[in-house]
């Protein structure tokens, strides 16, 4: 009997490659669409978010300038440690300044991070103080959220001389600041941080407002 040769199909297994290799190339595509249609919306939405916040922090109605846009980012290891990059948005009035919402970090929180909006007027007072995100435990630290506590309002109005500079401390350690029952670490931090920020304010107040707005920062909500 003669011996035929093995023929193998090797059709199928092309078949199989070539609708999977069509599957990927559609779902990418889908999802490049999907992508760009909610970027937009995404961007809008954070926008309005940091507006939002930074509504808290300085009215509307006291500046006329798109003041996300009016923004540079830097960094100052001694006033903001630990290699953070501090955002300014920089509030003005038929031309001329009227404040800068400093959004940076209070480093030493009992659990890390405090995320800090910190506003200060060209007579060195603050607008408003608000933490935005952090990580202190729930029913101690978290009494600096503003939606928890009035102890962040205590900020509003205080400059480097009301209270003078050596009472910019919690009552624990000789300041004026409250601290909060069984949390000491916490406002502690909060406090120091919002000092730095004003004597940076204090020393650098021409730069803060003369820079250039940063495109990159300008790019983003």
């Amino acid at each position: 009997m003669e011996n035929k040769p093995l023929q193998l199909n090797t059709s199928k297994p092309w078949r199989s490659a070539l609708a999977l290799g069509l599957v990927v190339i559609i779902g990418t595509a889908l999802l490049a669409v999907v992508n760009n249609l909610t970027r937009e919306r995404i961007a809008d939405q954070e926008q309005r978010v940091v507006l939002e916040q930074l509504q808290q922090i300085l009215a509307a109605s006291q500046y006329d300038n798109a003041l996300h846009r009016d923004i540079f980012q830097f960094s100052n290891e001694n006033a903001f440690p630990q290699g953070q990059t501090v955002t300014a948005y920089r509030a003005r009035k038929q031309g001329q300044p009227v404040a800068v919402i400093l959004r940076f970090a209070a480093p030493d929180g009992y659990n890390g991070r405090i995320n800090l909006l910190v506003g200060i007027n060209t007579q060195g007072q603050l607008t408003g103080v608000r933490v935005t995100s952090h990580k202190e435990t729930p029913g101690l630290g978290d009494g600096i959220e503003v939606e928890r506590s009035d102890w962040i309002l205590a900020f509003d109005g205080k400059s480097l001389q009301q209270p003078p500079v050596e009472k910019w401390a919690v009552r624990r350690d000789g300041g004026a600041f409250d601290q909060m029952t069984g949390a000491t670490i916490t406002p502690r931090a909060v406090v120091n941080a919002v000092k730095r920020a004003l004597q940076y304010f204090a020393a650098h107040q021409q730069e803060l407002f003369e820079m250039p707005s940063d495109d990159l920062a300008a790019d983003s909500p």
